[in-house]
């Protein structure tokens, strides 16, 4: 067998961690941002981790990772 590619969208949006964890980044953040408040902007700065209902789908895109 060949081995598996990787989605390179998805490759570009999250990284796994040394844990085996996916990291991503957050939503809401590129317009609009005059009504949220600067501790809401400052927040979407941080990564988060996918979720666990997301996880299993998120990994199949990166099987190299």
């Amino acid at each position: 067998m060949p081995k598996m590619k990787t989605r390179r969208s998805a490759a570009k949006r999250f990284s796994v961690t040394g844990s085996g964890k996916i990291k991503r980044n957050k939503a809401f953040r590129s317009h609009i941002l005059e009504k949220k408040s600067p501790k809401r902007k400052r927040n979407f700065r941080k990564a988060a981790l996918v979720s666990k209902a997301d996880f299993k789908r998120e990994a199949k895109l990166l099987p190299n990772g």
